[in-house]
């Protein structure tokens, strides 16, 4: 069963992506993005690729560029994630076939990132929008759009977000920190993973 929960691992290492990814996985997370502002990004996301490619929807964050979405095209990612709602990115991400979740807050961004063609909305920074607005926000979306928060949500307000009409959660910080050993990031990952079945559950 996938989940709908997308590991960011910002500043990880070349060396270690493979093995992290494979926790990740093994722990009921298969959709991962390593933001390009981390070190040698296109390395680590190659090497998950190369290694669990089959297994999990591998990509970029922090993409603001047609040219590293090409880039990431080239070395079979899957997965364009922004902190913005920039129209070139998202047209060139489903120009290649990508999935493209631009970041939003507004109900302006949200429009336009789905007349563009975005995959879903990734509302950034979630605790700004809080549950009172994407609820609002819910009332004039399209039914089916799916909706990512990111940005201080974690399994302690999984179902509040959930109630307010979220679909999934990007997770950075509470799940991955550069130097976190691969077993602390397992085990914060089953534990994310737990959190979730449960409220999906309910």
């Amino acid at each position: 069963m996938s989940r709908p929960l997308i590991a960011i691992l910002r500043g990880i290492d070349r060396r270690e992506a493979a093995d992290v990814a494979a926790a990740l996985i093994d722990a009921g997370i298969d959709r991962i993005e390593v933001p390009l502002n981390s070190p040698d990004p296109f390395a680590s996301i190659g090497r998950m690729i190369e290694a669990h490619g089959n297994d999990a929807l591998i990509g970029a964050g922090t993409v603001l560029d047609p040219a590293d979405v090409r880039r990431l095209h080239e070395i079979g990612g899957q997965l364009v994630v922004s902190p913005n709602c920039d129209t070139d990115v998202i047209a060139e991400t489903v120009r290649l076939g990508l999935q493209s979740w631009p970041g939003v807050l507004t109900p302006s961004e949200c429009f336009a990132a789905l007349k563009a063609g975005a995959t879903g909305l990734k509302v950034f920074p979630a605790f700004q929008m809080g549950t009172d607005g994407l609820k609002a926000l819910r009332a004039v979306l399209p039914v089916d759009c799916q909706v990512f928060m990111v940005g201080g949500v974690g399994p302690e307000n999984f179902a509040d977000w959930l109630a307010a009409g979220a679909n999934g959660f990007g997770i950075g910080s509470s799940l991955y920190k550069p130097g976190d050993s691969v077993e602390d990031i397992a085990a914060k990952a089953r534990d994310l993973v737990a959190a979730w079945d449960e409220v999906a559950d309910d």
